[in-house]
């Protein structure tokens, strides 16, 4: 398990190695150096607390949904869980986080099905208040509009269809009719009842205010990386940058959006005519203070995990 996780963390550090070297020489690659050493590296711990700080409230968010679903499980072990998911930031949609439901399962015998939704309800919610920030940008900025409307109704459709069960029923049931999905209709019809439970209106409006001060403190980072380079940049555009910048990024299902957030935070700077070399610069300490930044918190939390509950061995377990 861990080899696989390794493997994959150095893929991405390989990866973007690469796209930050071709990113470096379409700036200029002794520009970009001469940036960072404009940048006040005194800021770090602030960049830090402020990613921190996001990866603290979305814990709440997670703790609360196992309270809704009435997991009983220690908060100490809960955050413990929440903390070791971050090792999955690279991972396509962060589909890896599904690591969190095995560790659930291990910790408290809670099947699988019952808790995996919760990563479900988390990436809607995160992906609510990412739309809300950026959708307010994108009406003052006049940029991305039709895409963050687009994005908007697509998980306003999903809401719709998951609350209404007059709907969702008759859809679950269909799968009756496939022979090697029978067998699995007792945990999808669990999957979709815990998913059902925490999309309701106010577990909803509760987690996605949560989400939206969660990711208000990462638009703060990124809105004073800007500002120490000597951009007259507003907080708004900041949060609507980077806002922008990770639902696209999301969408596109790459691991932690490499490559594509990255390009999409250059080019709105150089956009707004900003030289190239601060354009990178920023937007490599960015990434390295929020994604690279969770993955070594998820690194960290995994290893205190295994020094509790012993060695982490997903394929082993099953969801019985």
């Amino acid at each position: 398990m861990l080899k696989k996780i390794k493997r994959n963390i150095f893929i991405a550090l390989g990866i973007t190695g690469l796209l930050y070297l071709a990113f470096s020489i379409y700036a200029n690659f002794n520009d970009v150096i001469s940036s960072f050493e404009k940048f006040n590296w005194l800021l770090l711990p602030l960049l830090l607390l402020l990613s921190f700080a996001n990866y603290f409230l979305r814990f709440l968010k997670w703790d609360y949904y196992l309270n809704v679903l009435k997991v009983n499980v220690k908060k100490i072990d809960s955050f413990s869980i929440f903390m070791s998911g971050l090792i999955m930031s690279v991972t396509p949609g962060k589909m890896g986080e599904l690591l969190k439901s095995y560790l659930v399962k291990e910790v408290t015998k809670t099947p699988i099905s019952k808790t995996l939704p919760i990563i479900f309800a988390e990436r809607i919610t995160d992906f609510i208040s990412l739309i809300i920030i950026t959708l307010i940008g994108a009406y003052i900025f006049n940029f991305g509009r039709e895409i963050v409307i687009g994005v908007g109704i697509f998980f306003i459709f999903i809401l719709i269809v998951i609350s209404n069960k007059k709907i969702a029923l008759p859809l679950i049931g269909l799968l009756e009719r496939n022979k090697f999905l029978v067998k699995y209709l007792k945990n999808i019809h669990m999957a979709y009842e815990s998913s059902y439970q925490m999309l309701k209106p106010i577990p909803l409006i509760n987690m996605t205010l949560l989400s939206l001060v969660a990711w208000s403190f990462e638009c703060l980072g990124y809105h004073i990386i800007l500002i120490n380079f000597g951009m007259k940049i507003s907080y708004i555009w900041a949060s609507f940058s980077y806002g922008f910048s990770t639902i696209v990024g999301a969408l596109t299902m790459l691991p932690g959006g490499l490559g594509v957030t990255e390009g999409s935070l250059t080019f709105m700077l150089i956009r707004n005519n900003f030289p190239k070399d601060l354009a990178v610069a920023s937007t490599f300490i960015v990434r390295i203070v929020t994604l690279w930044f969770s993955v070594f918190v998820g690194i960290f939390s995994v290893s205190l995990y295994q020094k509790r509950f012993g060695k982490i061995s997903v394929e082993t377990v099953s969801d019985r």
